[in-house]
């Protein structure tokens, strides 16, 4: 394997912008900004805008499509084709 050419693969704190839900993983991702952990060391903190706290689909928020009404306005808009 080649050095030098593999960008650093360091721990980063990962918030979530709407719940401030927090989660250590490790990234290539870096920030000027850094939070302390319970683990007493300090990484850096990037703040993103969905996770899986707070995606609709994960939580059950998400849409509920009335499908049998689309048929219907389908046939309206366009009519039944057919011979």
């Amino acid at each position: 394997m080649k050095k030098n050419i593999h960008p650093d693969y360091h721990p980063v704190v990962f918030r979530d912008a709407l719940t401030g839900m927090q989660f250590l993983t490790r990234s290539t991702a870096t920030s000027t900004v850094d939070v302390a952990w319970p683990d007493g060391n300090r990484y850096p903190l990037i703040v993103v805008d969905v996770t899986a706290d707070s995606h609709p689909f994960w939580t059950g928020g998400r849409r509920i499509v009335d499908s049998t009404g689309q048929v219907e306005k389908f046939h309206r808009r366009y009519g039944k084709r057919g011979k």
